[in-house]
């Protein structure tokens, strides 16, 4: 039987200081034998240094490749409660919108199949499930469908959407997060659910330059809104500002990137040619600026975490694209990329790793995108390139 008492002298040194602890999150289900015994596992893992933790295969529901992460205990004998600790992703709403009612079906299924331990959000964006036994998945699936909700992606498929706010909270937002980030996980579900790639494929929609999901930085296609005309200027609020002890000069002019700001202490002028829609002086004055009228997004891509190779960031593909349903435009270029990563992909090799190895060239050749300056991520290192006038056919001939 598990031992829900248990001593974990290493486990407790982790609730002390000044920052939250999982541990003591965990405690608080510790009567459960799953939990206990889990408490006892990782106990066990930092006092030998050693993970005790396999993975013994695939491990699923019926019709779906993805969405649970098969995890087994090496030590069943010991700790029986959690010889199986499976996760199960579940596809999170657009924007992280719960009503409380949804959030109690959440939990009370989990109450009823699982260890009850959740993690709200995931890396990913998924409601996670922690710690499901092998002949409980199919039962939580079922009650998960009956609720309206759907597994996430796991493994070599496109991963779960996710989205900002966007116009849900935000002023800023340039395009509707929420719409196309529903659309797109409508739209993909079978790419979703069912692994097909060379290796995963994630979505993320920031609604401004802000990237409060740091879509850039995490997410194989980064769709980061922005604006093509003039920032909006209010010169009565920029006043006040001013004489509220803002210190336009120091604070927002000698803060641009690229200097584009000017302020003779009557008026603020922007050079928005040079303007590389950084937020920053929105973001100190949001109520004398905000971003221009004609907006879209910038399509990035190739960001990813350092697992095989090194970090990336996404670069840009599209400079700017208008994001209205049904969003035709993205879903194509999103095909074609899949297509050509899909037949010359290495295995776990992520989209920013493949236009790496092929060359950019290569790659927009076979997306079918004319390359513009925008996509440049840095000027080249290799002075000693040089380029052969084609000869061309006499046009008498």
């Amino acid at each position: 039987m598990s031992d829900t008492t248990r001593e974990t002298p290493l486990l407790d040194e982790l609730e002390k200081g000044p920052w939250p602890s999982f541990i003591k999150e965990i405690k608080k289900e510790r009567e459960r034998p799953m939990v206990g015994d889990l408490l006892g596992l990782l106990e066990r893992s930092y006092g030998e240094r050693v993970g005790h933790w396999k993975h013994g295969g695939l491990v699923g529901v019926m019709g779906y490749g993805g969405g649970v992460i098969g995890r087994y205990s090496d030590l069943p004998e010991e700790f029986p409660s959690v010889a199986e600790f499976h996760t199960i992703r579940v596809n999170q709403p657009s924007g992280l919108f719960y009503s409380s009612d949804a959030l109690r079906t959440l939990c009370n299924i989990w109450d009823k199949h699982g260890s009850g331990l959740t993690n709200m959000h995931g890396s990913t964006g998924d409601i996670v499930f922690l710690g499901c036994r092998t002949e409980a998945l199919e039962e939580v699936f079922s009650e998960l469908t009956e609720a309206g909700f759907d597994l996430g992606g796991s493994g070599s498929d496109l991963r779960t959407p996710s989205c900002c706010v966007g116009p849900g909270r935000c002023e800023w937002a340039c395009y509707d997060t929420l719409d196309i980030c529903n659309d797109i996980t409508q739209s993909f579900q079978d790419e979703l659910h069912r692994p097909m790639f060379p290796y995963k494929y994630k979505f993320k929609f920031a609604g401004c330059p802000n990237d409060c999901v740091a879509s850039v930085a995490r997410s194989d296609c980064s769709i980061i809104g922005t604006w093509k005309d003039d920032i909006q200027i209010k010169a009565d609020e920029v006043l006040a500002y001013a004489n509220n002890g803002v210190d336009i000069e120091k604070e927002i002019c000698q803060l641009c990137p690229t200097g584009c700001i000017s302020w003779d202490g009557k008026a603020l002028d922007i050079d928005n040619g040079e303007c590389v829609k950084c937020m920053h002086c929105i973001n100190v004055m949001p109520k004398a600026l905000a971003p221009g009228k004609e907006r879209g997004a910038t399509i990035l891509i190739g960001g990813k975490a350092p697992i095989i190779g090194g970090a990336l960031l996404a670069a840009v593909m599209v400079p700017f694209i208008e994001m209205e349903a049904p969003y035709e435009d993205l879903k194509e270029l999103t095909e074609a990329i899949w297509d050509f990563w899909g037949e010359h992909g290495k295995n776990r090799e992520r989209v920013g790793e493949f236009i790496q190895r092929v060359g950019l060239s290569n790659f927009l050749d076979e997306i079918g995108l004319e390359p513009v300056p925008e996509m440049v991520v840095h000027p080249r290192t290799n002075p000693y390139i040089f380029f052969v006038d084609e000869d061309e056919e006499d046009d008498d001939e």
